[in-house]
């Protein structure tokens, strides 16, 4: 066999070997590639996204889409191979599996929690729109979960509504906090609260809950290392009524980054006109009561899912731009927002053409 025939066929053959040994070596990475995006003021499997009832709505035209991000599971096995092409490919990316699953989390864990995630950011996204809408919005501080193990197991309870403590009012969840640390640990704190089940059946019944209990609970100290704060082991949150029905139909979607999208969709439909002007606009982001806009994962396979479906314009969170600008799909422009106001100025911008005061997305 002459040398040259020989060499060529032991280097096909040993190719063939590293690419056989490239299918069964896995590798400790998981990929991420865009998900599917819906229109928030459309519908969704058949029916719409948003559907709002016991107040006036208005006929809207254009896209305010939501974005999302397709992940391997939890338990997939990524060979070498794939991550190879992972990395080559464009519209993929590879990352090391801790990022999405972080200390072992299981899928069913990680899809709990995204589930969990997902329906405060509709919470969120409905009290967001509303206040920008000058709605009154009734809102109280809530025992939101209760540590294990702690002082305050089987005292309070997830949905209990704090009044005081001490005899001092609360009027928003950090209030809690530092009422309670004032106490070295080892002494007792006073709770007023109306218990979950009384303030659930006052909703029910359309009418203010009056029943209150008060519950002494001796403090303990805080488990961080040289910590001598003093704790009981509750996180306090804040729960809302609205004056209306807003529900979002959107099933297997988790996460918290459709926030600001369904805000957006939700002041659309109950004001005249179009917020778009009839363009396709599509963005993401995180979105707190008070209408904060924040950073979410994954934006790259975003921006390439919106604009393969024909998003002109993005809204990405301001702490997503530098990520989000280091390639850019041809014919999106990215707009940088910080809170539900900028994207409101956004959107009067696209509507009315003026695209030249866009605050945009720049390379830092």
């Amino acid at each position: 066999m002459p040398r040259r025939t020989a060499t060529m066929l032991a280097s096909t053959l040993m190719l063939i070997a590293l690419l056989c040994a490239g299918v069964f070596i896995n590798v400790p990475y998981s990929e991420m590639s865009p998900g599917p995006t819906v229109n928030t003021l459309g519908e969704h499997d058949g029916e719409p996204v948003l559907q709002i009832s016991g107040r006036k709505t208005y006929a809207t035209t254009g896209h305010l889409n939501m974005t999302t991000v397709r992940v391997t599971s939890a338990d997939y096995k990524m060979n070498l191979v794939e991550a190879v092409y992972g990395w080559l490919a464009h519209d993929n990316k590879v990352v090391s599996h801790d990022t999405l699953y972080p200390n072992g989390k299981t899928e069913e864990q990680s899809t709990q929690e995204n589930a969990e995630e997902f329906s405060q950011s509709q919470e969120s996204a409905k009290v967001a729109a509303l206040k920008e809408l000058k709605i009154p919005v009734k809102s109280w501080v809530i025992v939101s979960t209760v540590v294990k193990d702690t002082p305050a197991e089987g005292r309070l309870h997830a949905g209990d509504v704090i009044k005081a403590v001490d005899g001092t009012t609360v009027e928003a969840p950090d209030d809690v906090a530092k009422l309670v640390t004032k106490h070295k640990p080892g002494e007792k704190v006073v709770f007023t609260i109306v218990p979950a089940k009384e303030q659930a059946a006052a909703e029910k019944e359309n009418r203010t809950a009056t029943k209150t209990e008060e519950i002494t609970i001796t403090t303990a100290k805080s488990a961080d290392a040289g910590e001598q704060r003093a704790i009981v082991g509750i996180s306090a949150g804040t729960d809302h009524t609205l004056p209306f029905a807003i529900d979002i139909k959107l099933a297997d979607v988790g996460g918290p980054s459709a926030g600001l999208m369904f805000a957006l969709g939700i002041v659309d439909k109950l004001t005249p006109g179009n917020l778009t002007g009839g363009k396709f606009v599509a963005g993401t982001g995180t979105i707190t009561d008070d209408g904060k806009v924040g950073p979410i994962g994954g934006i790259e396979m975003k921006t390439v899912g919106a604009r393969d479906k024909g998003a002109q314009y993005f809204l990405t969170p301001k702490d997503n731009c530098a990520a989000a600008s280091r390639d850019v799909p041809e014919g999106l422009t990215l707009v940088k927002v910080d809170t539900i106001d900028d994207a409101m100025s956004a959107l009067t911008d696209i509507r009315g053409g003026n695209t030249a005061d866009l605050p945009k997305c720049t390379k830092s």
